[in-house]
């Protein structure tokens, strides 16, 4: 009975002096559980001493992690999940230790995945949320081991054409993980992706960044390689493809459109080399598709191969009317606006109407170029369209012409010299020819002759005519010209003037 007793005095003990400690140092609760979709939860740490937080995983972000003595609320965050998670924390106050267990479960989905087909007209309904999709992989932006993550298209079939695919943006690895390799799938491979579903800016349908495979089934044909990474040359020419096929009933297609100019000219065990002629106009591919089959399934790999064509040099309105392609034009206008320096955004104008030119040149090469509104740009680039408006898009600057602005009182300073253009607004006194838009513009008493206005740049013969007429420019309207500074029978005049921009007087009261 003595043993007992002191056995039992020496148990209460113990049980005081953990009590007493575990005091010093209480947390709200030891679990924490963040849901699959991602967010916060918060928890209440009260010590009585400073105390610290470790052994915190990279998936989970935590705040504050450490304070001093007294009651703190710290907040566990976390990304939406592609796979379960969890992670024991350690908390640590003056000697005294606790974990907290923190644990991030993902919704478990049997479903069957659905065809690319079928996303699309869900996402194309309004629909914006988890999905599982099937498809082929048509084409690759991206496998980034930097950043782990992937970038490319599905279809059904493998073909990479105009509204028959789904982008997957930023993608991970099988179970969520990052890639590692950069060759971890190819062009023709099977893929299971799940993730979130939206439609980008209202005409891109995409997986959004976070999805993650599911399953990869690898194809049985794979194009490894061309044998130039250039467009075929504008004369024409021979390229050849390099092909691992493991299936049966190997069979190549070319595109209907293109086969009038891409033929093949040999095939052998593990290439096959195609044939383009000589390219007259733009510039312009071709969809090569290779196919085979096992076990009652097909297989496929697409190619794109490209040839290079002659620069089209066209008016504005010839731009616009041109059919969206790869098609290389040439335009030459006035800077209207410049939407987006950094990036080189502007709209050009001719004599025939106004154009986006969705970029010129890389980033930052506008800017360094001194480039402004008001000056004379030409641009080689690609007819495309953004929500059902057309733009250049990838445009090149090939040249361009400085245009200064100046009061008419500075005009008549300068030098004559026929490549030096000047930007001069007024008030305009006197109409001398209606035809041609020979005028005389007034800036305070000084005026000055303007030897033609013209709708735009590039305006010739009886595109020069009438022009004030058709656009109501009257005496009184205030009118901004491009020219040249020359003198005719000793009196100085802009010459040629281009039309840049007006405001009509204000009707007398």
């Amino acid at each position: 009975m003595a043993l007992v007793a002191v056995v039992a005095m020496l148990t209460g003990c113990t049980e005081d002096f953990e009590a007493s400690r575990l005091s010093d140092l209480k947390v709200s609760s030891s679990f924490v559980t963040i849901s699959p979709d991602g967010g916060s939860v918060e928890m209440t740490i009260t010590a009585n001493a400073a105390w610290e937080l470790t052994d915190i995983p990279s998936w989970l972000k935590v705040d504050p992690t450490s304070g001093e003595a007294g009651t703190t609320t710290v907040k566990f965050t976390a990304e939406k999940a592609t796979k379960a998670q969890e992670a024991v924390l350690k908390l640590v106050s003056n000697g005294i230790m606790q974990e907290i267990n923190v644990k991030q479960a993902i919704v478990e989905d049997d479903s069957e995945p659905v065809t690319v087909a079928a996303a699309l007209a869900m996402i194309k309904s309004g629909y914006e949320g988890s999905a599982k999709v099937k498809g082929v992989v048509c084409k690759i932006s991206e496998i980034s081991t930097q950043y782990g993550n992937a970038t490319y298209f599905l279809s059904d079939d493998g073909s990479y054409g105009k509204d028959n695919w789904i982008e997957v943006y930023r993608g991970k690895w099988l179970d969520g993980e990052s890639f590692t390799k950069g060759d971890e799938f190819s062009v023709g491979d099977i893929l299971v992706v799940r993730g979130s579903v939206i439609n980008y800016n209202g005409n891109t349908p995409e997986f959004s960044q976070g999805s993650e495979v599911l399953s990869i089934e690898k194809s049985l044909i794979k194009v490894d390689s061309l044998n130039t990474e250039e467009a075929i040359a504008v004369e024409g020419g021979d390229i050849t493809a390099y092909v691992t096929n493991k299936g049966a009933n190997f069979s190549i297609e070319i595109e209907e459109a293109a086969q009038d100019w891409l033929f093949i000219k040999k095939i052998a065990s593990d290439s096959v080399v195609f044939h383009a002629t000589a390219n007259a106009g733009g510039d312009r591919n071709a969809k090569v598709v290779f196919k085979t089959s096992a076990d009652g399934k097909d297989y496929s790999s697409e190619i794109t191969i490209n040839q290079k064509g002659a620069i089209v040099d066209a008016t504005v309105a010839e731009f616009l009317a041109a059919p969206v392609g790869d098609s290389q034009y040439r335009l030459t206008g006035v800077i209207t606006k410049v939407a987006k320096a950094t990036y080189g955004n502007v709209y050009i104008r001719d004599y025939t109407g106004e154009a986006y030119i969705y970029g010129i040149g890389a980033k930052g090469d506008f800017e360094a170029a001194g480039l402004k509104e008001g000056d004379v740009v030409t641009v080689v680039g690609k007819r495309a369209e953004h929500n059902e408006s057309p733009q250049m898009a990838g445009g090149k600057l090939e040249s361009s012409i400085s245009v200064t602005t100046v009061t008419i009182d500075e005009f008549l300073t300068k030098e004559d010299a026929a490549d030096v253009y000047y930007r001069v607004s007024g008030k305009i006194d006197e109409i001398d020819n209606p035809t041609y838009g020979n005028l005389y513009l007034k800036d305070g008493e000084t005026k000055l002759y303007v030897y033609g206005c013209y709708p735009g740049w590039g305006a010739t013969g009886d595109a020069r005519k009438n022009f004030l007429e058709t656009e109501g420019i009257a005496v009184g309207d205030s009118l901004t010209v491009i020219g040249i500074k020359s003198t005719h029978n000793e009196k100085a005049q802009l010459k040629n003037g281009i039309y840049f921009s007006h405001v009509k007087a204000e009707p007398a009261e």
